[in-house]
């Protein structure tokens, strides 16, 4: 044997021996680290001074041990997987309500259409008094949800304080899997432009899109356009993704591909049936909480030049999750893979902040070239061929909402006057009333401005109670309290929209809501505009 060959071999064997050696190292590391944990962990419920709650002690250190990873690798316990559904699976064992604490009691704000309550006859407004006869006083909605979630089939009992009427009410659930769909809502902007809603990637996703965009294009002949608007969609399954872009794209077109640490576990997908329609001019919208699946969707109808991105950029998130089976009905969802979209690019931001994604500019960030040659970006979510501003509400209508005010407001209004005939040509006007509603209710905006002067007011108080300052003092509160109504009568408007979509809500369940938000949403309106002018459709799309 030659020289070279034995030191080849001498090496090898020693490089061998090397992972040998470390695999055997990092697997006694794990352990040893695991006995200690579980050691520490005995001798605190054993002996700590005070009572301890061991399953919430525990799922503290695995929390915090996942916290080194990523914000989106998370354990499931087994109380939390109602919620888990829910998220992920668009469906849970219960009644088919939301609900938020008003005061001291939890408060119905929404119903879903043919379940459990609906059915007996729960309404928006309802308070509720008690679930089994557990006083529900002072109870979070988290509380109340735990209980009245359960095997479909069985029962609960409500009791509850209706507005407008005396006493209390008891009524009997029967509960079932509530199953919220993710297409929530399908219409026509105009003549000629369809609308499809997706708010989650759950089952069946493509499925339901591609159902109502046929439904559009057979109800309305005039169809020639359709915006999908991803805005506030999280995410979801993968395949999901896949099914909704092969909506409008052809069969075998390339969607996403998977990397991960086991490179013979890395997956191509690709679309597998034929498009409903690759040609229509398409508007996909996005906002700062779009994220995952929305971004494979956005961001693949984006790098193929299939159409336009309206919106704000997306969340940023490029990885690909799994949830694994721990033990006692409980999980743990960790990130394996990151994704990449046909580019090439994966949109994962590279830098957080407490927990958020930064979003970095451009020159930080490596480019990729669309189909058109249009120069796209990685590294921090999918950024819109036509930028928008957040349509987020001004200061003072947002403590309008935060506070209630109008969906109390909407509760008195829907006992005075009967349901609207029509959603889409009913319209409040009564904002006067309004405004002496909020006067009734001493709505104050708590504004900075305020908190200085209330300061200001008792620095003055402290130096003399009956120092020159004070009656100026009450000049400047008197001035505040001005500016704050006329805050309020500038977005006279929006306050009236908000007060429309809340009151045809009460009867027409959640499509009356959007369909009457669709009326006034400024990125819709522009959408639909862009999607008018075919020339600047087509500009923006070559790049231009």
């Amino acid at each position: 044997m030659s020289f070279k060959k034995f030191a080849a071999l001498a090496a090898l064997a020693l490089l061998l021996s090397s992972a040998v050696f470390v695999s055997y190292d990092k697997h006694f590391e794990i352990a040893r680290n695991i006995e200690i944990f579980a050691n520490v962990y005995k001798e605190i419920n054993a002996h700590y001074v005070d009572e301890t709650d061991p399953s919430r002690l525990m799922k503290a250190g695995i929390d915090a041990m996942l916290q080194q990873l990523d914000p989106f690798t998370n354990y499931i316990s087994e109380v939390q997987i109602e919620n888990y559904r829910l998220v992920y699976e668009g469906k849970y064992n219960g009644m088919g309500v939301r609900a938020k604490k008003m005061g001291d009691y939890v408060t119905i704000t929404e119903v879903y259409r043919g379940y459990p309550a609906d059915v007996a006859g729960i309404r928006v407004g309802d308070q509720i008094l008690a679930v089994n006869g557990l006083d529900g006083k002072g109870k979070e909605s988290e509380d109340l949800f735990q209980i009245m979630r359960g095997m479909p089939r069985s029962s609960v009992v409500l009791t509850i304080a209706r507005p407008g009427e005396q006493g209390s009410l008891q009524l009997t659930l029967e509960r079932d899997e509530v199953n919220i769909p993710n297409v929530p809502y399908s219409g026509m902007v105009s003549d000629s432009v369809g609308y499809i809603l997706l708010t989650t990637f759950t089952e069946n996703a493509g499925k339901n899109v591609r159902e109502a965009f046929k439904k559009l294009r057979s109800a309305n002949p005039s169809l020639n356009a359709m915006i999908l608007d991803l805005r506030d969609n999280g995410g979801g399954l993968l395949g999901e993704a896949v099914e909704v872009c092969n909506v409008f794209l052809p069969q075998g077109q390339l969607i996403a591909t998977t990397r991960g640490k086991n490179k013979e576990k890395d997956q191509a997908y690709h679309t597998r049936q034929t498009a409903e329609d690759a040609q229509i001019p398409l508007v996909v919208l996005i906002n700062g909480k779009s994220a995952s699946a929305s971004e494979i969707v956005s961001g693949t109808i984006q790098d193929l030049d299939r159409g336009l991105v309206v919106g704000q950029i997306s969340y940023g998130k490029g990885l690909v999750q799994n949830t694994r089976e721990v033990g006692y009905n409980a999980k743990v969802k960790l990130t394996i893979a990151k994704y990449y979209i046909p580019s090439g690019r994966c949109i994962q931001s590279v830098r957080y902040e407490n927990g958020e994604p930064v979003h970095l500019p451009d020159s930080l960030r490596v480019p990729f070239k669309t189909r058109n040659g249009r120069r796209v970006y990685d590294g921090g979510g999918v950024k819109p061929d036509l930028e928008l501003p957040a349509a987020n509400h001004p200061e003072i209508v947002q403590q309008v909402l935060d506070r209630d005010y109008i969906f109390h407001y909407a509760t008195a209004y829907c006992l005075k006057y009967s349901a609207p005939d029509s959603v889409r040509n009913f319209q409040f006007a009564e904002y006067p009333d309004f405004r002496d509603f909020l006067e009734r209710k001493r709505f104050d905006d708590g504004s900075l401005l305020k908190q200085r002067i209330a300061d200001l007011s008792t620095e003055a108080s402290k130096e003399a109670p009956t120092s020159p300052l004070l009656p100026e003092i009450d000049k400047l509160k008197e001035m505040a309290q001005k500016r704050q109504w006329e805050a309020l009568d500038r977005n006279a408007g929006l306050i009236c929209d908000l007060i429309e979509e809340e009151i045809v809500g009460r009867t027409g369940y959640r499509e009356a809501i959007i369909q009457k938000r669709m009326d006034h949403d400024p990125v819709i309106l522009e959408a639909s505009l862009l999607l008018a002018d075919r020339t600047r459709y087509q500009r923006l799309l070559s790049g231009l």
